[in-house]
């Protein structure tokens, strides 16, 4: 009995196809007449008491009625369950929807639909972070997206301005991106922080019609509440529209919280600098994420620091 079988055995359900395993490995599975999608967590990524916090922070939402994965427990009434293998797995409700794009493939949509899905998805993150903070999960033991995470010693996803595979050029422009972001997130005192999801990538945007779903909760953490929008723009940075769909980003969720274009430049810089310290320990030494990364991250803050 393979993992995914075992886990869908827990629920009752039965698996249907593998959706994806990028970190994780994602299935359909089947739950009598229901769909519901299997997760099955990376190995030592996350305690288990820090994925469930996430699920219970979904559930929350979820049952606020905002379009984020509903929990689903097994029929003992579990939200997590541990496989004989030691991984961990929990189950979603289906949710329709195809996502938004994907990484290192232009925006398929007419310009205007583009705009409009960015203003919706900025919107959607007001309204989840608006949501969090009339009623916050606690505990929360996540990873800490703040100054520290992104510049200090030790960062979340590691120390991007050591890259091995950066010339000395790159690795200088590396380090001045580090300082030039750590002295700024310090200045920013009144930065709103707090629980975020901490990846809005197009992967895990899901649209239906005009309509758009965030799902894949797996790096959220506390942190600046406009690195949500920060990754939302991170795989933008050669659309020809980029600056229209960062302004219509900024624009829906300013319809409900404090928001600029400068702030949500500074945390795509600060996600561009992580993804090069999360390829480090992450990929082999010869994939050429590497030197994409590492060029995006270039790109970002030469503009940016000009």
């Amino acid at each position: 009995m393979t993992e995914a079988e075992e886990a869908a055995d827990r629920w009752g359900g039965k698996i249907a196809r593998l959706i994806g395993a990028r970190e994780n490995e994602v299935y359909e599975m089947s739950l009598g007449s229901a769909r519901a999608a299997l997760r099955l967590h990376r190995t030592a990524y996350q305690t288990a008491a820090a994925i469930r916090a996430e699920i219970d922070w979904c559930a929350a939402l979820s049952c606020a009625g905002l379009p984020v994965p509903a929990t689903v427990a097994t029929p003992s009434g579990e939200h997590l369950v541990q496989l004989s293998t030691g991984r961990h797995a929990s189950v979603t409700s289906w949710i329709e929807g195809r996502p938004l794009g994907a990484v290192g493939v232009p925006l398929a949509q007419p310009v205007a639909q583009q705009v409009d899905l960015y203003y919706a998805l900025g919107r959607l993150l007001a309204q989840i972070h608006k949501q969090t903070d009339a009623s916050p999960p606690v505990p929360f033991p996540r990873p800490a997206w703040d100054v520290e995470g992104f510049t200090g010693h030790n960062p979340v996803w590691g120390r991007f301005w050591e890259h091995p595979a950066a010339s000395a050029t790159e690795a200088a422009t590396l380090r001045a991106a580090r300082d030039f972001l750590r002295e700024r997130l310090l200045e920013g005192t009144d930065l709103d922080q707090g629980p975020i999801h901490a990846d809005v990538v197009r992967e895990n945007v899901l649209v239906d019609g005009q309509a758009v779903v965030l799902i894949d909760f797996d790096d959220c953490g506390t942190g600046f509440r406009l690195y949500d929008l920060g990754t939302a723009m991170i795989q933008n940075d050669y659309e020809p529209a980029r600056q229209d769909l960062r302004d219509a980003l900024v624009e829906g969720y300013a319809t409900l919280r404090p928001a600029d274009a400068a702030t949500v430049d500074l945390m795509t810089l600060a996600r561009g600098c992580a993804a090069v310290g999360w390829t480090i320990s992450r990929l082999a030494k010869d994939h050429p994420i590497h030197a994409r990364y590492i060029a995006l991250a270039l790109r970002i803050a030469n503009r940016i620091m000009e």
